[in-house]
């Protein structure tokens, strides 16, 4: 059951070839033999996960369901979940039990999908490689001696060595993409406001989005049809229809317009990953499309941007966890600024302080026009550069990932090159467009993955794009070593 693919497995359950019950049962067997050596997962739920897969299947019988119900997923450890501990990966929320659903997890829910677990992630969604968790760091089922990415390390590695069928992610410049890469997975980041944002933990409030990581565009498809949508408890949600993004798979993508950036293939791409770009832009104009050479002038500033905006944005989010109202509070403090500095000092890791430290520094007075209010100019800039060359192309293509996953501990002492391992992705981010990061090849027996990019709220023709791609190869299918 563990190798077939979400959709798949929804026309087992519709079949009545299998029941949610044992779905269910299955996969908690797989967490309970290898989370140990992944640390994929946080909190695990198997009497619930098990309650819930029985209703599915009371419902599946009385022909109440719908394509979702039954089947079973993750959700990564920062949306608040009613009755269950979210963390976000931080010894600060470590006692936190949220009193409410957030509308990801709601929407899942009323759909009747099996929640079997939390994933382990960065603290506070702060990281490129799933090191930064209070929790421990996270195992890339490929070679566990490497990470499988961040933020959302967890879901990916649940995914990879098929501990859950999907999982949720949070991408703020690149959570989601940039581990699906690295764990041969698809992970799509949709279009900024497509997905509501309303009990999803803050870590950068313009530039979060959620979206799911998957074993193929399908999968993701099913899923984003039942996330996706207006909410009006989030006021960056958009009020636009959402389209049947499975209806829409089978678009033939002849004539599809590539744009290929030519800022993509400067110095600090691996040039086997370029070459494995190459060789899935050599089936895409097989199947119809064509290739144009474009340019994205300022791509180069999207990482120095990313690192003034997103601090900036977290040291405002986070300075609600002062341990007053909810979460890490030290022991018999002496006065309210003991309170709030040792619980504060406490509650948060490294990656974290250094993130708020940044961001109270730019924007502080004599400090805000030289660095945040530039950046913001950037941003705009960046954002003209993706609007421009989406008068002349379709998508634009290139490498998810500089590298394929690099060792444990390898770049924890040095955070700007860490920061580099997000450099294709954190431009999609700050002009708020989608992107999704299908697995393209192996590079030293480790994935690596192609990103496609679309126009905004264009998720359809991102998801028919890797579709097609998928039908032609079968990447997507391989499954690490030791979890088959």
């Amino acid at each position: 059951m563990h190798t077939k693919t979400l959709a798949e497995l929804a026309r087992d359950l519709k079949a009545r070839k299998l029941s949610s019950e044992e779905l269910t049962r299955s996969y908690l067997a797989r967490i309970e033999r290898f989370n140990p050596q992944l640390n994929a997962f946080i909190t695990v739920l198997q009497e619930e996960a098990l309650a819930a897969a029985r209703a599915a299947d009371a419902r599946i019988k009385r022909a109440d369901a719908n394509a979702l119900t039954g089947l079973p997923l993750a959700h990564k450890d920062i949306f608040c979940t009613a009755g269950v501990k979210t963390s976000c990966g931080s010894k600060m929320l470590d006692n936190f039990v949220s009193p409410y659903d957030a509308t990801v997890v709601e929407r899942f829910r009323q759909a009747g999908m099996v929640l079997l677990g939390k994933t382990n992630m960065d603290e506070f969604a702060m990281g490129s490689s799933n090191e930064t968790s209070f929790y421990g760091p996270v195992k890339n089922p490929w070679d566990p001696t490497r990470v499988p990415g961040g933020s959302s390390g967890g879901s990916a590695a649940a995914v990879a060595a098929r501990l859950a069928p999907a999982a949720t992610g949070t991408d703020t410049g690149g959570s989601i993409r940039q581990p699906a890469a690295l764990t041969g997975l698809t992970g799509i980041k949709p279009t900024y406001g497509r997905v509501s944002r309303y009990g999803m933990i803050a870590f950068a409030s313009s530039l979060d989005q959620a979206g799911v990581i998957t074993y193929t565009a399908e999968d993701a498809a099913l899923l984003l049809g039942a996330m996706a949508g207006f909410d009006p408890r989030d006021s960056t949600s958009v009020d636009r229809p959402v389209p049947d993004y499975t209806a829409e798979l089978e678009r033939p993508l002849k004539g599809l317009r590539i744009g290929l950036p030519k800022e993509f293939f400067d110095q600090g791409l691996d040039g086997r990953v370029g070459a494995a770009v190459h060789a899935a832009l050599t089936i895409y104009k097989k199947l119809g499309a064509e290739v144009r050479d474009i340019s994205l002038p300022n791509f180069w500033l999207s990482v120095p941007t990313y690192y003034v905006v997103a601090p900036a944005e977290c040291s405002s989010n986070l300075s609600r966890f002062d341990g007053v109202r909810f979460g890490h509070r030290c022991e018999s403090p002496v006065d309210l600024m003991d309170l709030y500095t040792r619980s504060r000092g406490e509650g948060f890791g490294a990656e974290v302080k250094r993130r708020i430290m940044t961001g109270t520094y730019v924007l502080s007075a004599g400090y805000y026009d030289a660095y945040y209010l530039k950046a913001q100019k950037t941003r705009t800039l960046i954002r003209q550069d993706f609007i421009a060359a989406f008068e002349n192309v379709d998508v634009i293509m290139g490498p998810s990932t500089p590298t394929p996953a690099f060792g444990l501990g390898e770049k924890t002492e040095d955070p700007i090159t860490m920061y580099l391992n997000d450099i294709y992705a954190n431009g999609v981010n700050l002009a708020g467009l989608p992107g999704i990061s299908i697995p393209m090849g192996f590079v030293d027996k480790l994935p690596v993955g192609l990103q496609i990019i679309g126009n905004y709220f264009d998720e359809a023709r991102l998801l028919s794009a890797a579709h097609q791609y998928q039908r032609e190869t079968d990447w997507h299918r391989q499954i690490p070593r030791g979890f088959e």
